[in-house]
């Protein structure tokens, strides 16, 4: 589909605009949904067809769709931010395309191409653009592509039939009074993802498996869950929806940022990528390498390790104070958001909101700002 023209069909029923002002007063994140979604198919043969935006609303499966046995099923997450101008863009969305297309040839699933991909999410937002928060701060409307095997029948093997969709939720900032902290669990016993495993594509499996050891760290007081690799235990990969990044100082105070590289268990994190890229702009020295969980507690312990952040599209920057493991727990720095973290979120979430420069052009409009009257 070289250029996909997507039906539109309007919801009957829309949510009034007292309802869209009380929701977006105070969004949550993914409590809401706006009154559309976008549905396309794919059929073996056929390729993708019938392009729709259509009433937000269920979806009907037979008990025997694959996707319900198998798991054929693939995700990705990004936000949409209205600009001073009036615009509506969103960040890095091509790479949130490519990251999609990846997922799928990991899961044998249908390829959705880029430009149907980035049409879909525009052709959402032109009909419920009024969804989208004011200009200004953090607000943003998160949206959620997803593609799911359809085909009817039993036997493991791939879906000759797909659905891809995309629904949207208005997400409010993610650290409403400030940024906070919050305290990791070190996982020892589960593993996230293994080497030649799924562990780059962004499917629900991986995180249907992150939900017990969540659940481990939960009972310790525990946001998030920080995993090691697989095969020897001992280097730290990511944590359950976040790349991790490090600052360590030399004794001359000199801070180099270090973050786990991409060794084939590893989710090739947007807003991972997104930060290398600040952080030498903004001069700071950044390496991609190894790290391993006893240089995470033994750096924090003695000082030379001052700053522990996660990163995703959700909070972008989340701050981690104590880390905490089976044989206790140790407090990075003061405990508190170090000053790299803080530059580097800022910097970011400016470029996001257009409220800065845009050097690298990581900003593409998905609707253009209204008409001048």
């Amino acid at each position: 589909m070289s250029a996909p023209q997507f039906t539109v069909t309007r919801n009957p029923a829309p949510a009034s605009p007292q309802r869209r002002a009380d929701v977006l007063a105070d969004p949550g994140f993914g409590r809401y949904f706006t009154d559309h979604m976008v549905t396309v198919r794919w059929t073996e043969g056929t390729g993708w067809h019938d392009p729709k935006v259509e009433p937000y609303g269920p979806l009907t499966f037979d008990p025997s769709s694959m996707v319900l046995h198998y798991g054929q099923e693939i995700f990705e997450g990004l936000k949409a931010y209205r600009h001073p101008d009036g615009s509506i863009a969103s960040f890095r969305p091509e790479a949130n395309a490519a990251r999609f297309a990846g997922s799928a040839r990991r899961m044998a699933m249908a390829e959705l191409p880029e430009d149907l991909f980035l049409e879909s999410l525009s052709a959402l937002l032109s009909v419920d653009s009024e969804w989208v928060p004011a200009a200004g701060g953090e607000d943003s409307l998160y949206l959620r592509p997803f593609m799911v095997a359809t085909e009817v029948g039993l036997g493991v093997r791939p879906s000759a039939e797909y659905l891809y969709a995309v629904i949207a939720s208005p997400a409010g900032p993610y650290f409403a009074g400030g940024v906070k902290p919050m305290d990791v669990w070190l996982e020892t016993e589960y593993t996230r993802a293994a080497l030649g495993g799924t562990g780059t594509a962004k499917c629900g499996g991986n995180y249907a498996a992150s939900l017990l050891p969540q659940a481990v760290g939960a009972k310790h007081g525990c946001a998030q869950v920080a995993y090691l690799d697989a095969e020897e235990r001992t280097w730290i990969d990511e944590m359950g929806s976040n790349n991790l990044f490090f600052v360590f100082r030399d004794a001359d105070g000199r801070a180099e940022l270090a973050t786990p590289d991409l060794r084939g268990s590893v989710l090739p994190g947007i807003t991972r990528d997104s930060l290398i890229a600040v952080a030498k702009d903004l001069g700071i020295d950044v390496v991609e390498r190894r790290i391993s969980g006893q240089e995470w507690l033994g750096g924090a312990a003695n000082g030379v390790l001052t700053e522990v952040f996660g990163c995703g599209t959700a909070a972008v920057i989340t701050p981690i104070g104590t880390v905490k493991h089976s044989g206790g727990e140790v407090t990075v720095g003061d405990g508190e958001p170090g000053p790299i973290t803080l530059q580097l979120r800022e910097a970011l979430t400016a470029i996001q909101r257009g409220a800065a420069a845009d050097p690298h052009g990581w900003m593409r409009t998905l609707v253009p700002a209204p008409a001048s009257v």
